[in-house]
């Protein structure tokens, strides 16, 4: 297969033409376009953002996205969205294990979508949704738009490449990638793959951020990759699934949409390797807070306190001196949903496994279970790295509410409470 060629960076004013002459220059809407082509902007922001905000490109494609049939209903009953969708779960902690990806069903990723928690709404452009996809089928002559919200995935199990309006993307465990609202985009695998999903209907996501830790450090713009244009053969119809309102539509249409023979701007498909993340943490004392290890963050109307954030626990020195080192034991005001892509997280050894996942609500009490707690009170506080693991988490400031397939159909781990049942009253009456 032959290497992909990306661009670099994060919000830059991208240029790529995929036939050389096909990019106007000086002008975004000549009267004709180079080479028969259509101009067509894709906005992600209002017009009148601020500049540093404004999201928008211009594509520069063999047919405009008019072109296309009536939409019906298409039936994906596992797919939710906003908390609507969700069912009364009481205030506990909640894990899941793995979900294996079925054998004898086809399912590619729109039909392998399995919503796990829910909340906002999307009209109110609030909230978000956490997703499992479970994948054995590329898509073929079909198409997924999500007029939403943007959708981050993660990658868990197998490789998957993103064909998109702007070009191509391929990610493997370990990367991300991130798709904007309302572009066109199919995925296709090589074997039975699973991934997580992060469906953001609030303000798109940005990096946060940097205070005191000054100009570097966390998720570097330049680690970002752009796809460079490229077209397929318009021969051949497409079904495109659109999520428009919360409901799934279908229609047929005689071209691809993936047209584009050249773009510009800064609204683009990107992805990002997790190994490229600067970790910062404490040299002295003291675990820091999670916050300290968001790649992204979607910002709410209340300064500081995130729709959603993107936080990794990668690779990473624990040197701490007179310090617990894991992850305290904490009530939070953030929601927080979690999965582990591959290796151990250092405060759950034994029970959260690769492709599993667990949720703690807004102040559900959660923390190290009994064995991490005994090994890190007694550990040799010599420095040690944590290796070959990645975790993350999608925090909200909103509620999650689990779905009747995270509570009916998923696999709970029913004792998972049982982790915390050996820590003890230790108190001593001095």
């Amino acid at each position: 297969m032959t290497a992909l060629t990306y661009q670099s960076g994060f919000g830059n004013q991208f240029s790529t033409q995929a036939v050389a002459g096909a990019l106007p220059q000086g002008r975004n809407s000549p009267q004709q376009v180079a080479l028969g082509l259509y101009a067509e902007l894709v906005s992600g922001s209002a017009f009148t953002a601020p500049r540093a905000e404004n999201r928008r490109s211009w594509l520069y494609r063999r047919q405009p996205s008019v072109v296309t049939g009536a939409y019906v209903p298409y039936e994906q009953p596992y797919f939710k969205t906003g908390a609507k969708d969700g069912v009364a779960a009481p205030p506990d902690p909640l894990r899941w294990h793995p979900t294996p990806v079925p054998q004898g069903e086809h399912l590619d990723f729109v039909d392998g979508l399995r919503t796990v928690v829910v909340n906002g709404d999307v009209d109110a452009q609030t909230g978000m949704a956490a997703h499992l996809v479970l994948i054995n089928r590329s898509m073929q002559r079909r198409a997924f738009v999500n007029a939403d919200g943007e959708m981050l995935v993660v990658p868990q199990e197998g490789a998957l490449r993103f064909v998109t309006e702007m070009g191509v993307l391929e990610a493997q465990p370990g990367e991300v990638v991130l798709l904007p609202r309302g572009i066109a985009f199919k995925v296709e695998v090589q074997g039975a793959s699973r991934a997580y999903v992060c469906e953001n209907y609030g303000a798109p996501f940005r990096l946060p951020e940097l205070g005191p830790i000054g100009s570097n450090g966390l998720a570097n713009p330049r680690d970002f990759l752009a796809p460079v244009a490229a077209y397929e053969d318009s021969a051949g119809g497409y079904e495109i699934i659109k999520k428009y309102g919360g409901t799934l539509w279908r229609n047929s249409q005689a071209g691809t949409p993936f047209n584009v023979v050249a773009w510009h701007g800064n609204l683009t498909p990107l992805k990002y390797d997790t190994a490229n993340f600067m970790t910062i943490g404490s040299i002295s004392f003291d675990h820091p807070d999670p916050s300290i290890f968001t790649v992204l963050t979607s910002p709410s109307d209340t300064p500081g306190t995130a729709n959603c954030d993107f936080v990794i626990f990668p690779p990473r020195w624990m040197v701490a001196e007179d310090t617990f080192r894991p992850p305290w034991y904490h009530r939070n005001l953030m929601s927080e949903f979690m999965g582990l892509v591959y290796g151990q997280y250092d405060a759950k050894p034994e029970g959260f496994k690769p492709g599993g996942m667990s949720l703690h609500n807004c102040m559900v009490p959660h923390g190290p279970d009994a064995e991490a707690f005994e090994k890190a009170s007694n550990a040799p506080l010599a420095p040690h790295k944590l290796d070959n693991t990645l975790a993350f988490m999608f925090e909200s400031r909103w509620r999650f509410h689990p779905t009747a397939f995270a509570l009916q159909d998923a696999e709970v781990d029913r004792a998972y409470a049982d982790c915390w049942a050996n820590l003890s009253d230790r108190f001593t009456q001095p």
